[in-house]
Formats: structure tokens, sequence, C-alpha cells
């Protein structure tokens, strides 16, 4: 958890896109500035238009930095549970370090390793969520750093969702000027801030109600183990009125907001409300027991689609119940229909923050908390925490006489030695060494040591001397006639025989002279 940080929450939705800027000090959340903008370029919580969504988003952040006077670079942005997929993951290494104690590097590694996996091409890695690690054997581990051990495993789940929608969010994020610090699941987001611990760690279903779609997600041991996405919302409601009324959208959107009820039977035929229809100058009566049949009708078949599919995988009878929330839910008499199908352990979430008692400011009040309760583990698995770089661990040399160790090397060199270490550490092999390793070594082989050696090292260090003082006349040997041949060529001069009367020349030339004599 971090101390004091603004955080920016930015939540793209098919109705509207909503920023909000908090300050976050000791654990408090202070809304500092709210932007609300009318949403464009969205079709059921998708992108369909880029350019569309850029300038929405681009009008939201400009409200949010006059209201909180900040300027805005990053914001945490949250993705919706389209086609989320959760699947569980798993990774080992060997501990780097000389000394084996476990550090954030080994734990980045080892996040690293879970995530090799086959993931298809048309998805993408969201975020991956640890569970437990295990040093040695020893399992339920929430944070192995400054543990000492060998082998480094990890049991996670991890987050993937289709890579169209991942990429459209990242493109109208950048091509407004903003980049992105956290990427959020939105049920994980509702959850951090909607439920309370114990709610999350029993199971509990968060049943969010937005414009373009409806989700159920179960939180159970305190992560999303499902989510199911039903592609209605309050904007079919908002449809149905326009299409049987023959009004206008916006005609629709305000009748629906001052005088609609989510259950008929709780409504009278008595109170009657104008609305203007297209084709007539005249507002027609229409009254609310009417309204109320419309908008029963949808929300009906939006619970039974939810009913169907927890039941599918049971997920009806969670010790925490049911938290409903989003814009939809505003709705007068949704409660009541909703206990109809899920029972009677049912609420709902209003955030109570002032300015943002609004159920549609529940994801973007989420987000904040999230990004801002992340603990260590958790922020090296999102890639937000600044990993600090690990010397190599040392390579011992066999035992001979006047041999020094090499001098560790630095720089980015020293993480891939590292690893290149784990490999031989955890199936017995041996890291081979780089040329410039091995010159290094060479070198200061050749080097005395300080202290005066015992005999039996003194012979071998003279008999690997005079190996290595044979080697180099051999090789110097080899260049001087090299050399030489290469002047002769240049030159192109008669060489003469400089060989004198003791050479080998000399000796054949005698011993064949004596067959003539």
């Amino acid at each position: 958890m971090r101390n004091q940080e603004i955080f920016v929450s930015l939540d793209i939705g098919t109705t509207s896109i909503k920023v909000v800027v908090a300050e976050y000090i000791n654990g408090n959340i202070n809304i500092i500035g709210v932007g609300n903008e009318k949403s464009r370029g969205l079709s059921r919580g998708v992108i369909v238009d880029i350019d569309d969504t850029v300038n929405s988003i681009q009008r939201a952040i400009s409200q949010a930095e006059r209201k909180a006077n900040v300027k805005i670079n990053e914001v945490i942005v949250g993705v919706p549970s389209n086609q989320i997929m959760v699947e569980d993951c798993h990774g080992m290494i060997a501990v780097a370090s000389d000394n084996r104690e476990i550090t954030a590097l080994d734990v980045e590694n080892v996040i690293n390793a879970a995530k090799v996996r086959s993931v298809p091409p048309e998805r993408e890695i969201i975020s991956i969520i640890p569970e437990e690690f295990i040093v040695d054997g020893f399992n339920g581990i929430k944070d192995p750093r400054g543990m000492i051990g060998v082998r480094l495993e990890l049991y996670a789940r991890l987050i993937t969702g289709p890579r169209t929608i991942i990429h459209n969010i990242r493109r109208c994020v950048q091509k407004a000027g903003l980049s992105i610090s956290e990427l959020v699941v939105q049920p994980e987001a509702i959850a951090s801030v909607a439920l309370s611990a114990d709610e999350r760690e029993f199971g509990t279903v968060v049943v969010d109600m937005g414009g373009g779609q409806s989700s159920a997600s179960i939180m159970y041991d305190g992560q999303m183990k499902y989510s199911f996405v039903d592609q209605e919302g309050g904007d079919f409601v908002t449809k149905d009125i326009s299409v049987i009324l023959n009004t206008s959208l916006d005609s629709a959107e305000r009748i629906k907001r001052e005088y609609g009820f989510a259950i008929a039977s709780q409504t009278t035929d008595d109170e009657y409300f104008p609305v203007e229809t297209v084709g007539k100058k005249e507002p027609v009566r229409v009254d609310e027991h009417y309204l109320a049949e419309i908008i029963e009708a949808r929300l009906v078949q939006i619970f039974e689609t939810l009913y169907e599919e927890l039941n599918r995988v049971d997920g009806l009878d969670l010790p925490g119940g049911y938290v409903l929330t989003g814009g939809a839910v505003s709705l007068p008499g949704v409660l009541d229909l909703a206990k109809r199908y899920f029972g009677s352990k049912v609420r709902l979430f209003i955030p109570e923050e002032m300015g943002m008692r609004n159920p549609i400011y529940t994801t973007s009040l989420g987000m904040i908390e999230y990004a801002a309760n992340l603990d260590d583990v958790h922020r090296i698995a999102q890639g937000t925490f600044a990993v600090p770089s690990q010397a190599a661990p040392r390579q011992s040399l066999p035992p001979q006489g006047g041999q020094r160790r090499p001098a560790p090397s630095s720089g980015r060199n020293q993480g891939q030695a590292a690893r290149g270490q784990q490999s031989g550490d955890l199936f017995g092999g041996q890291r081979r060494q780089p040329a410039n390793e091995t010159n290094q070594m060479a070198n200061d082989q050749r080097t005395m040591p300080d202290t005066m050696p015992s005999s039996n090292q003194q012979e071998d260090y003279q008999q690997y001397n005079s190996f290595d003082d044979d080697y180099r006349y051999e090789d110097a040997a080899y260049y001087d006639d090299y050399s030489q041949d290469d002047e002769a060529n240049k030159y192109s001069e008669p060489v003469t025989d400089q060989s004198n009367g003791n050479g080998i020349t000399a000796k054949v030339r005698d011993f064949f002279q004596t067959f003539f004599d």
C-alpha cells in the first residue's frame, strides 16, 4: 500500500466516460476532481469507433483537470469482462543469488516463468494474480522476499482477454495523449470497493448493470473466479421505451429517469405523464403502469439470463449473496425485482464519497482503491514495481595452484549471468563462459598470487607457465615466418642461403657428396 499519491481512473463505458482524480493519503481516498462526458464510439461496452472515443476521453479528461487543477498524464484503465478467461498457471526457477536469498528479481523471474504458456493469438494477457509461493517445498507463502531457498515456485491465476478489445483500449488512451499505469479488470475493481474482505474470501456474486451490458462475476478466496456478460443493459430499456412509445432516445431516457419503475404491480394506471411522439404536434398521455410494464419486461429478461448462467456454474448459493451496482440499478424497484430471482441476500452498493453518490461511479472508484492497495508482489506481477538489478553469482573455478577468481561482470549482463546460473544449479549443468570472461580467467591464471604457494603448487605453476611459454614461443615463431614470407613476396628479391657450415643443409650436402667421392 502506498502512503501518498494521486491516482486517476478512466472508466470507458457505453453510456458515459468517467474520470476520477483522487488523492490517496494513509489509506483514505479524497476525491479532488471528477469528469463525466457522454460516450460516443462504443456499443455494448466495446469500442467501435476509435476517433469518437478519443474525443470523448479528451473532453472527460479536460473536465477533470479543470476541477482538480492538476495535469493528467497517467490513468488507470478498466477492462470490461467480455470473454474474460481465468486460468491456472505455474512457474518454477532456481534462486540466482550466491547466498540463496530470494529477492524481487527472483519473484519477477518466477512470474515471467509462469506466463510462459501457449496463449492463442487472438487473446492477450491482462494480468497475473499470484496465489502462493513455494520455497523448497514449503507452500502457503505470500511474499518470499528475504527468505533463503534454492527452488522457487509460484501458483497463480492468469487473466486473458480478447486482443482486439485490449488493443482498442490502449490505442484510444494513447491517441488521447495519455499513458496507462494499470490495466484493471472491472469486476476486480468493483469488488475491491463494494465488498468486504470476508465477502471476497467466502464468496460473493457482483452484478454490474451498466448501460450497454450486464455482468455477473463470482469473487471467491479474494479473487475473481468466473465472469459472465449479458449483452443487455440500461440502454436497452431506453430503446424499448423509445420504440414502443414512438419517441426519441433523449425523451425516452428522460421519461425513464423521471417516471420509471421496475415493478409494474407496484404502480397505478391513474398517474399520467406527457410523451412527445414523432409525427404528432401534441404530446400523448401515457400512464405509469404501462411504462413500468415496458421496463420490467427488459429487466426480467436480464435477470433470467444471469440466473441461468449462475445456476449452470453452481454460483447461486454463495455465503456473501449478491451485490448490485452500475447505472441501471439506480432505477426504483430494481432491488425488489432482483430478490425475486436471487433471494433475500441481495443489496445495492452506492459510493459514499462526496460528489460520487451514484452507482455509475462504482467502477471508477474501485479502480483507484484496487491500484492503491496493491502490495509489492502484485505490483511486480503487474509490472509497475521497480525491481532492482541483481549482481551475478560468482562462478567457482577448479582448484588449481596460483589461480584467482575472476571479478563478476556488471550492468545488465549480471542478470543474464544469474539466469544462466539458475539452469546450471537446477539441473546439475555448468554455464558456458563467454569469450571475454574466458580471457579474463586466463589472464588471472597467469598472475602470481600475493602469498607464496606450497611446493606442490609451485611445481604445478611452473609447469603451467612453461607450457604457456612454449605455446607463446611457437605462436611467435609462426608469425615471424609468416612476416618473413610476406616481406619476401613484397620486394621479390632473390633469397640466398643463409645457412652456415654447421647447419642441417651443409650436413645433407656432405652426405650426398660421399657417393661421388
